[in-house]
């Protein structure tokens, strides 16, 4: 029979819960204190604590951070008076499973208890699955390519959210790969059949999101269904209408744990909810495991690992696109350029010419002219001295032959140049 760890520190309230949970199938215990409860969970563990927010010497959010510490898996529900429903949305920042607001439902109640016993019971099977996991480890691995502390710190963070059930918000800007990390997150979470279903939310308009989103009375639209049991990924979650958040977080209140909710941003989450323009309860229940995506600018040391994977799947007539070399001179043409478009940008770039190069060599004059662009070119004292000559040359064409600007580009005095 499934535990419920009611904290409250009125004996009334015990008896009125114990009343209204017993006859659904879950056993009770009680606590009248943060201090003593936690004590209890410690000796005896629960399926599911529900902690009232107001209590003295230990609060509900006191209690929580400190469960939470002790058993990360803790599903936590705060109860909360009206006039607490701020500080109970924050509980969602540091983990609570949801609240719920006094004088509550007995329906409520029981919906909410069902949804974190559920949510337990996929933690558990989560864990009892540790040999498959590992074996799917490797296609992490696989898919997320780099060798730099920025990558291998990306890649131990999906491993650790395949895990669990709980919603994730991807944030980084434009192509750093978002998508990619969003369908891992997708195939190491459900059985092969499970839907993804992915929303941009940037491309749909508010009847849509109403629609798909949405539904009636909070039951979740066609988007919602079609994620059951599976995935539901809102990409540019920013970009939802401001009068439509409100409402999804009641949808999500009821449904979230139907499906695994993935949400990504190009913009900072928190600080547009900082500012009001984001509802400041949706940030808490799709960011509660946020995920940063590093640009491609602060992890140059992979970009040859990367060239060297999009050259290999691309396609080429003449020969095996996977045999196309780029010189050392492409190379630093590579390692200059800021890449603002990230990865996306990257693999355009290295697929198109492979795919399109006669000659299995690349040099530097092979690449698209933006990124030999001058002002991208870093001081030739950076590179190997042994590769002067033909960086030399490489910023004189660059330079249209003007060896004053190339001088001047290189950091070296125009004699210097030979």
């Amino acid at each position: 029979m499934p535990s419920v760890l009611i904290v409250d520190d009125l004996l009334s309230i015990h008896e009125m819960l114990d009343a209204v949970i017993q006859p659904t199938g879950f056993s009770t215990a009680f606590a009248t204190d943060g201090e003593k409860a936690l004590a209890r969970y410690k000796a005896e563990r629960f399926d599911l604590v529900l902690a009232d927010i107001d209590m003295k010497p230990m609060d509900g959010i006191t209690l929580l951070k400190q469960v939470k510490a002790y058993d990360p898996n803790c599903v936590l529900i705060i109860m909360t008076a009206y006039a607490s429903t701020e500080s109970a949305i924050q509980a969602l920042k540091y983990g609570a499973f949801d609240y719920l607001q006094k004088p509550f439902r007995v329906d409520e109640l029981i919906a909410t208890l069902k949804r974190g016993l559920e949510f337990r019971q996929f933690q558990m099977d989560r864990m009892s699955a540790g040999p498959a996991f590992s074996t799917k480890a490797a296609e992490i691995e696989s898919r997320l390519i780099g060798t730099s502390s920025a990558v291998k710190k990306l890649i131990q963070q999906v491993k650790k959210l395949a895990g669990v059930r709980t919603p994730v918000l991807l944030q980084g800007e434009k192509g750093t790969g978002k998508s990619t990390v969003a369908e891992i997150l997708h195939a190491n979470s459900n059985p092969p059949e499970a839907p993804l279903v992915r929303i941009d939310c940037s491309l749909s308009s508010e009847s849509d999101f109403k629609t798909g989103l949405l539904g009636v009375g909070g039951a979740g639209g066609t988007w919602v269904q079609e994620a059951h049991n599976g995935t539901l990924f809102l990409d540019h979650i920013q970009c939802l209408p401001l009068s439509i958040q409100p409402e999804l977080v009641s949808v999500l209140r009821n449904t979230t744990f139907g499906f695994r909710l993935l949400c990504s941003s190009n913009e900072d989450l928190e600080k547009l909810t900082d500012e009001g323009k984001f509802h400041d309860e949706l940030f808490y229940r799709v960011a509660s495991l946020p995920v940063h995506l590093p640009p491609l600018r602060s992890r140059v040391e992979d970009i040859p690992l990367l060239v060297k994977h999009f050259a290999g799947k691309a396609s080429n007539p003449l020969f095996e696109a996977s045999l196309v070399e780029f010189t050392d001179d492409a190379m630093a043409v590579f390692n200059a350029y800021p890449w603002p478009g990230n990865l996306a940008e990257l693999c355009q770039v290295v697929t198109k010419i492979a795919s399109t190069t006669e000659t299995r060599v690349v040099t530097s004059q092979q690449l698209p002219m933006r990124l030999r662009e001058v002002r991208h070119w870093p001081k030739l004292a950076e590179y190997l001295a042994g590769q002067r000559k033909q960086y030399v040359d490489m910023m004189l064409h660059a330079c249209r032959g003007d060896r004053v600007k190339a001088a001047s580009v290189l950091g070296v005095e125009e004699s210097e140049l030979g």
